[in-house]
């Protein structure tokens, strides 16, 4: 008995794309399936944590209670004078961040820019083991040096210090790379060097009275912190100290002392500041 050739299957008709199972919100099931492996991966991206200053009413003031890891920051001085400022709160978020967890910085600075040496970063509470540092010639080379650092393995916070605005593509190709990350992620530019640009906070830093020990050493570094972009977050202004050896912020002591006098609704910090000034 002879057997007839398998005929091919008759190629899909309109019909036959209306009686293909479908999802419950009638999308095809193979794209169904696409758009939830997406959103699994977004899903990923923001379970992978935050950094808390551990200060409640700056951490509720970001979304995620920190500074979202694997996403884009950008500091900048308040003033021309501001930049060690800046470069020394960063470098307090990096070492409360390696306090965390395990592996080492990268800090990517041009030429012109100031480098930490060991005994400030000790200063700080940073181990200069842990930091490491590359300087490069121009802003080009700083972006790329970022970009491969993120692809890199064993560091766990990588900041770079620029000469110019943060411009919107490179924001755009930095945020997408720390996204693949848990990695701590901060830009540094200079004072007035505004641009659109992609970022999940901006910060403004400027000098705060430090706290002196007896021998007129800085005891607590301070910092007139504004946070003036916050992603699904508020904004803020504090007067912010740092303890080294805890690693941690807190408000400084003439604002702790002071904090039920801001009335509700009002910005935090503003009229505390003034009493301070």
């Amino acid at each position: 008995m002879r057997h007839r050739p398998e005929e091919p299957p008759d190629p899909p008709t309109e019909a036959s794309e209306r009686t293909r199972p479908r999802a419950a919100d009638g999308l095809p099931v193979d794209l169904a399936a696409l758009r939830a492996r997406v959103a699994a991966q977004e899903d990923t991206r923001i379970a992978r944590g935050a950094l808390p200053l551990g200060i409640h009413d700056v951490d509720a003031r970001l979304a995620g209670g920190g500074l979202a890891l694997g996403q884009l920051h950008e500091i900048s001085p308040l003033a021309a004078g501001d930049e060690p400022a800046a470069l020394g709160f960063a470098l307090a978020l990096v070492a409360r961040h390696l306090a965390r967890v395990r592996g080492e910085a990268l800090l990517v600075a041009g030429q012109g820019h100031p480098l930490p040496y060991g005994h400030g970063l000790a200063g700080l509470g940073l181990d200069p083991g842990r930091l490491l540092l590359f300087e490069v010639g121009s802003d080009g080379d700083a972006y790329r040096a970022l970009e491969e650092a993120l692809r890199a393995q064993g560091l766990a916070a990588v900041a770079g210090l620029v000469d110019a605005a943060l411009p919107l593509a490179q924001s755009r190709r930095l945020h997408l790379a720390a996204g693949h990350t848990d990695l701590l992620l901060l830009v540094l530019r200079p004072p007035g060097a505004e641009s659109p640009n992609v970022a999940t906070t901006r910060w403004r830093i400027a000098a705060g009275k430090a706290l002196r020990d007896r021998f007129g050493c800085i005891e607590r570094p301070c910092w007139q912190a504004t946070l003036e972009r916050s992603r699904n977050g508020r904004t803020g202004h504090w007067l912010l100290e740092w303890d080294h050896a805890a690693h941690r912020f807190g408000l400084a002591g003439a604002l702790a002392d002071h904090a039920a006098e801001a009335g509700p609704g009002e910005p935090l910090g503003e009229r505390r500041l003034r009493r301070v000034r």
